[in-house]
C-alpha cells in the first residue's frame, strides 16, 4: 500500500528534515569547536564550558523536539483525516488529549517518565516516556504490576542494601533451619519443620534478608503488585501504557519510570471511550 501524503503535511517534509540535520550539526559543531579551543588552550573554565555546551544542546533538543511535534501532526492529521479517534501526549505540557479530527473529546493532566538514570554495575536504565507513534494494543481491568528488575535494583540502592535474585532451584539461607525459597506460585519463608509461610508483598514492602533485598522470580506472586496501576490499563507494548494509579498527587510532574499516569477517574474514562488500535502520539 503506498503512503500518500496530504497535500498541506507535504511542504513541511524538507523543513523538517532540515531543522533536524540542523539541530545535530549544532551540537556536533559545539563539541568540536570544543575540543579545538582545548587543543590550542584557549578552553574557558569548565564550569562555563559546560554551561555554553549545556545550553546549545538544550536549545537544539527543544528544536528537535518542535521538528517531531511537526511529524506527528502531520500523522495526525492524516489520522484525523479518517476521522478516527487518537491521543496527542505532550511530554513538555504533561497533558493528555483525546481527539477526533480538530475537535478535543477529552483532556486531562499525566505524569510521565522523570529522564533520570539508574546504574547496576553494566546494567543502566533511563525512565523516559517514548517519543513518536504508539498503538493502544491492549485493554486490562485491575492490572497487577509485574515490576522489571529496575524496581528491586532502584529500592536496593535506596535503603543501601544488595539486591539479590532468588533462583527458584535455590533457597536463601536466612539462619540454622530458615531459609528463603519458591514453593509453587509463592515465595515462602520455608522452616525445619517443614512449615511455608508465604510473604505479603507491596510497593515498599519488599523481600529483606539482613542486607540483602531479593527479587522474587518472575511468575511468583511477590513479582505481582497489584493496585499500583490502578482500575485500569491503556497497554501501548514493549512495557509502556497508559494506566490510572494510587499516587494521584504525582499527576502533572515528570516522575514516572517511562508511563503515562492519570487519575483513576480519567483513566475509566480512556478505558470506556478508546478503542483498540487507536493511535497515540507523543512528543
Amino acid at each position: 500500500m503506498k503512503l500518500r501524503i496530504p497535500p498541506r503535511v507535504a511542504p513541511l517534509i524538507v523543513p523538517i528534515a532540515a531543522t533536524l540535520f540542523f539541530a545535530w550539526a549544532s551540537v556536533g559543531q559545539t563539541l568540536d569547536l570544543r575540543r579545538l579551543r582545548m587543543a590550542r588552550g584557549e578552553l574557558r573554565t569548565e564550569s562555563s564550558a559546560v554551561t555554553e555546551y549545556r545550553d546549545r544542546a538544550v536549545a537544539a533538543a527543544a528544536t528537535v523536539s518542535g521538528a517531531l511535534a511537526l511529524l506527528l501532526d502531520a500523522r495526525a492529521a492524516r489520522d484525523s483525516a479518517a476521522d478516527k479517534p487518537y491521543i496527542v501526549v505532550s511530554i513538555a505540557d504533561n497533558r493528555l488529549q483525546l481527539k477526533q479530527g480538530d475537535d478535543v473529546l477529552f483532556e486531562t493532566r499525566v505524569a510521565t517518565g522523570s529522564g533520570k538514570y539508574l546504574e547496576r554495575g553494566s546494567e543502566n536504565w533511563k525512565f523516559e516516556t517514548p517519543r513518536g507513534r504508539l498503538v493502544v494494543v491492549r485493554k486490562d481491568v485491575n492490572p497487577a504490576w509485574v515490576p522489571p528488575d529496575w524496581h528491586f535494583v532502584e529500592a536496593a540502592q535506596k535503603r543501601k542494601l544488595q539486591a539479590v535474585y532468588l533462583q527458584r532451584e535455590v533457597p536463601i539461607l536466612v539462619s540454622e533451619g530458615v531459609e528463603i525459597a519458591v514453593s509453587g506460585e509463592n515465595v515462602v519463608t520455608r522452616y525445619a519443620d517443614g512449615r511455608e509461610v508465604p510473604f505479603e508483598i507491596k510497593d515498599g514492602g519488599e523481600i529483606r534478608v539482613g542486607n540483602l533485598l531479593i527479587i522474587p522470580p518472575f511468575g511468583t506472586n511477590q513479582r505481582r503488585y497489584p493496585e499500583v496501576l490502578g482500575v485500569a490499563r491503556l497497554y501501548l507494548g514493549d512495557g509502556y501504557a497508559i494506566h490510572g494509579t494510587n499516587n494521584p498527587r504525582s499527576i502533572g510532574q515528570s516522575v514516572s519510570h517511562g508511563c503515562i499516569r492519570v487519575r483513576n477517574e480519567d483513566i475509566e474514562t480512556l478505558f470506556r471511550v478508546v478503542p483498540l488500535g487507536t493511535p497515540v502520539y507523543v512528543y
